[in-house]
């Protein structure tokens, strides 16, 4: 008895096993990933170098130059692209496509630590990462308000809304753009420092002596232990007023004497509008592998609590969401296979002129495109546009198939034979040819799998 006998002689066993094809391919769907594309993200590293007070010219020269061209040795590097503006110098590596991204982070990580004593000894450490694109916000929320200051808008969203945020399941990172945090700014007067003889570096290395939080260990005794809190830091702009700066002729010269001191942003240069309105943009980061779907309508579930909570006079709303657009683009596609799978009934309808022969092609629709899920979950493919249009191209595929037999196994019962004995015979006679067709559109697609680079990640899961 061949395969397809005990598939027509065992109708119960085809049913179960159908519906166990339905029942894992609709638990794969609920746990795949939702995307826009297919993940062809290239491996890249980046290594930023802050340099405080540096010009570009500087950068360029004493770190960007040196990180460059110890970077330039590593083997699989395919670009390299720099920019050195005033205080930051950013260096992106891309590598190619069969290169490990770890590997690759390490290397470089190797070639700026060779490099490391070369730089001046005043920049920061620099700071190499893997560059991944769904490191980017996908929301961002604007809080607004006509009452509070910019600082007060960073400091209630850093201290109110970024940990509720954080907590939201699929959130990877919460971004604070367009920040004012709060900082001592000291506007030096030049007049005064002249006339005082004082230099900014003696300024500077008087603010850092002065303002240090020390650790100052404990008390012990045979019956009592005390922690000693030493309350050296200072915290509001008239104990930096006091700070001494130089001793002339046993005369203390204060900080007060040769500047201003006053609690402002520790940035100005950073800002952010809405509306027309200097707002604080947060902005949040998924997880690599979170479904940007469940994420938004996570932070929309929790946005009427954070509303709730928010002073008089401050506002938030939604200023962008990539969700939306990938839930209309997923809607699209779902609806164009829903119209494929109505106009192929219809044409077998048409042709057939059968309900009955018509509902047969018609069950293997389901059966085929959602058992596919399970496949896709499998080789861990994601449910993003390309991968639904490709199922709209196997409904036509999957069809072609199931009205073939059926028209063999119909035209055998026209001529008196049994159903079961027509089914039998029919698909026998015709299996190679279903096969060797399916096998030659498998043919036609499968080049398309092997390609290299860009082409064939964003393919792959097409095919």
């Amino acid at each position: 008895m061949s395969l397809f006998a005990l598939f027509v002689r065992r109708p119960v066993f085809s049913t179960v096993l159908s519906l166990l094809v339905l029942l894992i391919g609709a638990v794969s769907y609920t746990r795949l990933t939702v995307r826009e594309y297919p993940n062809i993200d290239e491996p890249v590293v980046s290594v930023r170098t802050d340099y405080s007070g540096a010009s570009a010219e500087i950068i360029e020269t004493q770190v960007t130059q040196i990180l460059e061209n110890s970077i330039a040795g590593i083997e699989g590097i395919e670009i390299i692209s720099s920019t050195s503006r005033q205080e930051r110098s950013f260096i992106s590596v891309r590598f190619r496509p069969d290169v490990d991204p770890d590997v690759a982070a390490s290397d470089v990580r190797d070639r700026v630590s060779r490099v490391r004593g070369r730089m001046p000894t005043e920049i920061d450490e620099p700071i190499i990462a893997k560059v991944e694109a769904d490191a980017q916000p996908i929301l961002f929320l604007s809080l607004i308000s006509k009452r509070h200051s910019p600082l007060e808008l960073t400091d209630f969203a850093d201290r109110f809304i970024t940990d509720r945020v954080q907590n939201i399941t699929g959130v990877a990172e919460v971004q604070i753009r367009g920040e004012r945090r709060y900082a001592m700014r000291i506007w030096l007067d030049r007049a005064r420092m002249s006339a005082y003889n004082i230099t900014v570096q003696e300024i500077e290395a008087a603010v850092r002596a002065q303002n240090v939080e020390i650790p100052s260990g404990r008390i012990e005794s045979n019956n009592r232990e005390f922690t000693v809190l030493s309350q050296t830091g200072l915290t509001t702009p008239e104990q930096f007023q006091q700070i001494v700066v130089k001793d002339a002729n046993n005369f203390p010269i204060k900080l007060r004497d040769v500047a201003r001191v006053e609690l402002g942003a520790l940035a100005e240069r950073n800002a952010a509008w809405f509306s027309g309105n200097p707002s604080v943009t947060i902005g949040i980061v998924k997880q690599a592998t979170a479904n940007p779907l469940d994420v938004s309508k996570g932070i929309r579930a929790a946005l009427p609590e954070i509303i709730d909570d928010l002073p008089d006079g401050m506002t938030i709303a939604t200023s962008y969401d990539s969700s939306v657009f990938i839930d209309r683009s997923i809607q699209a596609v779902y609806t164009t296979i829903l119209e494929a799978v109505v106009l192929v009934v219809l044409i077998i309808f048409i042709f057939l002129r059968s309900l009955r022969a018509t509902l047969i092609p018609l069950v293997t629709i389901p059966v085929s495109l959602v058992g596919s899920f399970a496949l896709m979950y499998a080789f861990g493919f994601t449910v993003n546009t390309l991968t639904l249009l490709s199922i709209v191209l196997a409904i036509g595929l999957v069809v072609d198939d199931a009205i073939v037999v059926l028209e063999n196994v119909h035209r055998h019962i026209e001529d008196g034979m049994e159903p079961n004995a027509a089914a039998i015979r029919g698909i026998n006679e015709i299996a190679f040819a279903v096969v060797a067709m399916t096998l030659t559109l498998v043919a036609v697609y499968a080049p398309m799998a092997f390609s290299t680079g860009r082409t064939g990640k964003l393919f792959i899961e097409f095919v």
